[in-house]
């Protein structure tokens, strides 16, 4: 048995017995890279598929109850919710045709049942009956974790809630038997084989590469969980009401970049698909093609993927040296976590991270931004609008330096010489052209044939400074010699509602100078958290008759699909030592 994602891009969790569960190669690199997938399997909060968009979050017992407080990593899912969540999230599901076509799913249906019948559906596990082998003891709660366990490596790990410790050996035994785990497979207490191992504990089955493994995080949880650890407490409680799903990297987590090998760890967390095909360093003797990872299904599969080039007595790679300036945002990241949920007809991602560069979020530290898009034409499509305070260019220019202190001499070549040439003067000019705040905004009437026929000047975009007109306009003089007559004429600074704005379009420019009142719109309030808000992104679906539907008009389908959409907003602010955000959409 393997506790393997669910569905496409990395859903909910389920019972998989399909194939062998994966063993982690012997050699360190493979380790690793098994190790940043798990620790970054947290981004299926914000990316989960189909079968993820189905899956609540209800209270009760959690799977945080059944693992040790030194996990450094944790996503959760309910896969047979209750309550209003659920019916709200069917409710909203259903609006769209593609949902309904490709599941279908009614409000009283077992979620468990339906991942049950997806698993099965290959024909695979032939003989396996879900009344009689499966619901007699699966719960409707999983997780999947990484643990610290005091070993060189973080421990991933599975956890499922079951109703039946005793029908659960037989349940899983059954499973394994039935999807093609074979004589001497059992992976429960005191045995092991192919499946990997698990130990049924209370109501809990913990599920790892050995039943030996899954024991030390059962004994290591004793008396000391997740669930009444203070940093996921706070955390958890940051990233406000409980959801469908629920994720959690603690600063433990931390721990194990140092040991990814510096940067080139740090590539593949932030691109994990990409790095997947590279060296861990210059002089690593491993080559590996991610391609055939991705499709590999046991152990003896993935070692198959890796090739092995040049000398191999020795298969140390040397370490890359982390920049001091990325060490610091290392030692000072001490948690976050984020929830997904729905609520009263829309769908919310909330998050809360440690403020880990307070020497630059400090200069965002104000609601001028999302005030001055609360000003913008009530008939606006989208806007995007931030708070920057005096210093704010300098402070970035100086954080760039630090992180790259071997090109820092050549940073400030490169400036002198843009500097000459061009008459700006760097970062100076740059913050007085945004001012104290900005915004960016597109208007109603947006006709694609006009603008490819008129060129930019039928485009309704524009931008509002909280700055001076006179020294924004001698900046943007500067530019136009530069860019030539055809920029220039769009690099005219007006003023009005006591803001400087650009426009490409003379009409909508008109617009921007009078300002409205988008922010007590019902479209825009729903979305945004205008008490906190620092930085807001708004999208109305809706405005300039249902644009989009418009926009998509020559494919029906995706038309169908887009028209449910009624608005989109991404609030973002800083309280303290925790930066926040909330993405919500809203349906018609």
């Amino acid at each position: 048995m393997s506790m393997t994602p669910g569905g496409p891009a990395d859903g909910p969790e389920y019972l998989d017995g399909s194939a062998p569960a994966q063993t982690a190669p012997d050699n360190d690199n493979k380790k690793r890279l098994i190790a940043v997938g798990a620790i970054v399997a947290g981004g299926a909060v914000v990316a989960g598929g189909a079968w993820a968009a189905t899956s609540f979050f209800s209270t009760g017992a959690q799977p945080a109850e059944a693992l040790p407080a030194s996990t450094v990593a944790y996503l959760s899912v309910d896969l047979d919710p209750s309550g209003g969540q659920k019916i709200e999230a069917i409710k909203t599901l259903r609006k769209f045709p593609g949902f309904t076509d490709a599941i279908d799913l009614k409000t009283d249906d077992d979620l468990r049942e339906r991942l049950f019948e997806e698993v099965t559906s290959s024909g695979e596990c032939e003989g396996l009956d879900y009344d009689a082998d499966v619901k007699p003891w699966l719960g409707s709660r999983a997780a999947m974790a990484v643990v610290d366990l005091g070993e060189d490596e973080p421990t991933p790990v599975g956890v499922v809630q079951t109703t039946d410790a005793g029908k659960a050996e037989d349940g899983l035994a059954a499973l394994v038997d039935a999807c093609g785990g074979g004589e001497g497979s059992e992976g429960s207490e005191g045995s092991e084989g192919d499946v990997g191992g698990w130990v049924v504990d209370g109501d809990w089955i913990v599920v790892a590469e050995t039943p030996e493994v899954a024991q030390k995080v059962v004994d290591a949880a004793d008396g000391s969980t997740l669930a009444g650890d203070a940093a996921f407490g706070k955390w958890t409680g940051e990233a406000g009401d409980d959801g469908f799903m629920s994720m959690y990297v603690g600063k433990g987590a931390t721990k194990y970049l140092d040991e990814l090998g510096g940067m080139g760890g740090m590539g593949m967390m932030g691109m994990p698909g990409a790095a997947l095909g590279e060296d861990l360093s210059s002089d690593s003797p491993e080559m590996f093609d991610p391609e055939c990872i991705d499709s590999a299904t046991t152990s003896e599969e993935i070692d198959a993927c890796f090739s092995t080039t040049g000398d191999t007595s020795d298969t140390t790679a040397p370490t890359e040296e982390v920049p001091a300036e990325l060490q610091q945002i290392i030692d000072d990241f001490d948690g976050m976590a984020a929830t997904v949920r729905f609520d009263d007809g829309a769908v919310e991602v909330e998050y809360a991270v440690s403020n880990y560069q307070p020497d630059l979020t400090k200069f965002m530290d104000s609601q001028n931004g999302a005030d001055m898009i609360a000003g913008l034409p009530d008939d606006t499509v989208a806007a995007f609008g931030m708070s920057l305070e005096e210093g704010w260019a300098g402070a970035v220019l100086d954080y760039v330096k630090r992180s790259l202190p071997e090109d820092s001499a050549t940073i400030d070549e490169e400036l002198a010489q843009f500097e000459s040439e061009t008459g700006l003067a760097f970062p100076e000019d740059l913050e007085t052209l945004l001012g104290e705040g900005v915004t960016v905004s597109l208007g109603s009437g947006l006709d694609p044939d006009a603008v490819a026929n008129g060129g930019p000047g039928e485009v309704p975009v524009g931008i509002r400074i909280d700055g001076d007109p006179d020294e924004i306009q001698a900046v943007l003089d500067k530019i136009a010699e530069q860019a030539g007559p055809e920029a220039a004429e769009f690099m005219q600074v007006t003023e009005g509602d006591g803001y400087a704005v650009l426009a490409l379009q003379e009409g909508y420019r008109g617009e921007l100078e009078g300002g409205g009142s988008l922010g007590d719109s019902a479209a825009y309030s729903e979305v945004v958290e205008s008490d906190e808000a620092q930085s807001v992104l708004f999208v109305n679906f809706d405005a300039d008759d249902d644009w989009l539907v418009r926009l998509t008009g020559d494919s029906p389908d995706v038309s169908k699909n887009v028209e449910p959409l009624s608005a989109l907003g991404i609030s973002g602010w800083v309280d303290g030592d925790v930066v926040h955000g909330l993405l919500k959409v809203t349906t018609d």
